[in-house]
């Protein structure tokens, strides 16, 4: 099996035997918003999406694709509330491992738990850029962004998604990409 949870790294496949692959269809969740994690995600074919409920408004803030990881960090690894859900948008194969297991492989292999200490990075260089352009940036120019960084989400999300994730309407939406 040639399983590697993050990319470029081949120890990842002494492990494959911890992770249980799992087929599911769109729309289901994985973790809601609220919950205690037990469980981290890698992502082999589909999308996964990342949302929070804003008084009554589903408010979606990341998208995952294949070969990514995705989990609740601070609920899986502190054991904290989820601060928001984990939902596929698509049907999905997906692989899961547990959070003992998690700990056991970075507990055993050093170069591993460097890949994820640098993963986390890389994640916290993301929100701090999508915080500041949420600041800063008017729908338009964050549209331009979104085309330019990640033309996937356009060609695999729903539109109502992408909507919520630029933090405006399907409808504003609509005027944006008419303009182009």
């Amino acid at each position: 099996m040639n399983f590697k949870p993050l990319k470029g790294q081949t120890e990842w496949s002494k492990f494959g035997h911890l992770f249980e692959r799992q087929e599911i269809p769109a729309k289901t969740i994985l973790l809601k918003e609220g919950e205690i994690s037990k469980k981290a995600f890698y992502i082999e074919q589909g999308c996964i999406r990342l949302w929070f409920n804003n008084n009554g408004k589903d408010v979606t803030f990341q998208f995952f694709f294949e070969g990514q990881a995705v989990s609740s960090v601070e609920s899986f690894r502190k054991g904290q509330p989820s601060l928001f859900t984990v939902e596929s948008i698509e049907p999905c194969t997906i692989r899961i491992i547990s959070k003992k297991n998690f700990q056991a492989i970075l507990d055993a292999t050093p170069s591993i738990k460097h890949e994820i200490e640098e993963h986390t990075f890389q994640r916290l260089v993301f929100y701090q850029k999508l915080f500041l352009s949420r600041i800063k940036d008017n729908p338009q120019k964050r549209y331009q962004e979104l085309i330019k960084d990640h033309p996937t989400i356009l060609q695999r999300v729903p539109q109502h998604y992408i909507a919520s994730y630029l933090g405006i309407t399907p409808v504003s939406l609509s005027r944006i990409r008419n303009r182009r």
